[in-house]
């Protein structure tokens, strides 16, 4: 087992938090820090954790495909668990091809490569697992966040919106799997949004941790981010890949707001299937109850249909 030790102690601050939920004045923005990364006490900061290569970069459009197409170029370079982080992301990619951007300094924008010798059919736990471990971070920063499948990062708000409940995304996973032969190369993105204010969030379902009243350095989140991803994906591999055999799913499943819930999902194509979410499978499918039936759904957008 991987054990990981950070020395420094993580320090975060509460302001006007509310047991982490969002304030009711639509005007808060909490404490703001925009402070630019700087990339030698970034580097230093991740030297206490077992990482490959750790490259941080002012600005880049994309980490995850920065890095992808580094590793591509040249495989030796990027060795096993390698890190990208830009202090500024200006075109953030999410799922079904869409993009995403954030004012400079205020958000936590880093890809992780990864080379795990785990059988390819585990591999759809790689961006839940990513979703966990931020997860994991946040609590530890005394928010209550929760997981929305298959890569929404999510905080508790005062007020439901439509298909998100009394829930609002901080954060958004993406993992990018490259073909080819061989043990899979996997590179797995995160964005957290950190220090935005209401009006430079660009949908009324998301948050920052500023906005629930956390004040939170982005060189801190991002080392804490990395630290619990490395203990999730230790025990991950430890297990072959097998999440159930790690507790990675039950712990997953302890933080979800999908499973045990009624569930509307936009499916690749136009479809629908609406049902209830009952649990996750082998491959990180989301598996539904409809009808008599169970059908694993592989891709989709969630909805929440809560009562």
């Amino acid at each position: 087992m991987l054990c990981v030790r950070v020395d420094r102690v993580v320090r975060f601050g509460c302001a006007g938090s509310h047991n982490g939920v969002l304030d009711g004045d639509p005007r808060y923005g909490g404490p703001v820090d925009r402070t630019p990364l700087d990339p030698e006490a970034v580097r230093a900061a991740l030297t206490v954790l077992p990482l490959g290569r750790v490259e941080v970069v002012d600005a880049v459009p994309s980490t995850s495909t920065a890095l992808l197409e580094a590793a591509t170029a040249d495989p030796g370079a990027w060795p096993d668990r390698s890190v990208l982080v830009a202090d500024h992301q200006q075109a953030g990619r999410g799922r079904a091809g869409r993009t995403w951007t954030t004012p400079r300094g205020v958000a936590v924008t880093v890809s992780v490569l990864l080379r795990p010798a785990v059988d390819r059919r585990h591999l759809g736990w790689v961006p839940l697992l990513g979703g966990l471990a931020a997860a994991r971070a946040l609590r530890d920063l005394g928010a209550q966040a929760m997981l929305k499948w298959p890569n929404d990062v999510l905080l508790p708000a005062a007020t439901e919106v439509p298909g998100w409940g009394p829930y609002r995304k901080v954060a958004g996973v993406l993992a990018d799997l490259r073909p080819g032969p061989g043990d899979p190369v996997v590179v797995l993105g995160v964005g957290l949004n950190v220090a935005q204010t209401a009006g430079e969030l660009p949908v009324p379902t998301a948050t920052s941790l500023a906005m629930a009243g956390f004040e939170a350095a982005r060189q801190d989140v991002l080392v804490a981010l990395l630290a619990r991803w490395l203990e999730a994906d230790a025990a991950w591999r430890a297990a072959g890949g097998d999440a159930t055999a790690a507790g990675l799913a039950e712990e997953w499943a302890a933080m979800s707001v999908t499973l045990g819930h009624e569930v509307l999902i936009d499916l690749p194509g136009g479809r629908t299937i609406e049902g209830l979410a009952t649990g996750v499978a082998e491959d990180g499918s989301l598996l539904v109850r409809a009808g008599g039936s169970t059908t694993a759904v592989r891709a989709g957008d969630v909805r929440l249909r809560h009562r």
